[in-house]
């Protein structure tokens, strides 16, 4: 019996973890739809999956317009016939601004990405593993260590990832009939281009400026990797991975 393909989406997959996931699914065998809202980043991770890349989908997508997702996945449909894992990626960090200068504007901005955006694209990758055959597959939610203590300065980006933790809670129940599972993955200070300024010097919970250590986004990687692999009867309900002297578990 010929093996059959698996069928990832990761979204935020133009940079940073989302393209070192898309990388490390591809050469693990998935056919991986590559959504982002630019398309030459997209090219790019294609480009850098050297002869895997051919397995690739290159799909611009906001994830915080819902026709937009529609299309993303009904284009996975077409051309892979089904969807096994989704990695709900794709994010955004405001700076640090107090909270009773944060506009409307930029609490608005960060919930249709952060919420809005890992909602419809979970929508919409339930629905189809729902219906195909054989039924099932798996969504990985990035939640951040922020879905636990939040920074200085973040009520948007710290309020979305705490209900990112409810989405992933939520999905993983209504999903046991149908053979969907739903983990997280809270990341620390992995080194990519929404991290620079930590590895810089990033406000403290003292008030004071401080550089915090990183890890290479490869390993945060790996972790999906794994995670996307289990057999559907096994999950990773929740999993932590953060640089190792982040000041994050105790005092700081």
């Amino acid at each position: 019996m010929a093996v059959r393909e698996r069928v990832a989406v990761v979204t935020g997959a133009g940079s940073g973890i989302g393209r070192s996931a898309a990388l490390a699914l591809l050469a693990d065998g998935y056919a991986v739809a590559l959504a982002g809202r630019r398309a030459d980043p997209l090219a790019e991770t294609v480009r850098l999956a050297g002869g895997d890349g051919h397995r690739a989908l290159v799909a611009p997508t906001d994830v915080g317009d819902p026709g937009a997702v529609r299309a993303l996945f009904a284009a996975v449909a077409d051309r892979f016939g089904r969807v096994d894992v989704l990695f709900n990626n794709a994010g955004a960090m405001p700076p640090p601004t107090p909270l009773e200068e944060v506009t409307d504007e930029a609490w608005r901005s960060v919930v249709d990405v952060n919420l809005t955006g890992a909602f419809l694209c979970a929508r919409e990758a339930f629905s189809m593993m729902r219906g195909q055959d054989p039924q099932g597959g798996r969504i990985i939610n990035n939640g951040s260590v922020s879905a636990h203590a939040p920074r200085p300065g973040s009520i948007g980006y710290t309020a979305t990832k705490h209900a990112v933790t409810g989405l992933t809670k939520s999905i993983s129940l209504e999903g046991r009939r149908h053979g969907i599972a739903c983990g997280q993955i809270d990341i620390g200070n992995a080194a990519t281009g929404l991290t620079a300024n930590i590895a810089a010097g990033t406000l403290q919970a003292d008030g004071g400026l401080a550089p915090e250590p990183t890890f290479d986004a490869v390993h945060a990687a790996e972790a999906v990797r794994y995670m996307a692999g289990l057999p559907l009867e096994a999950n990773v309900q929740f999993l932590t991975i953060t640089a190792t002297a982040m000041p994050y578990i105790g005092r700081g």
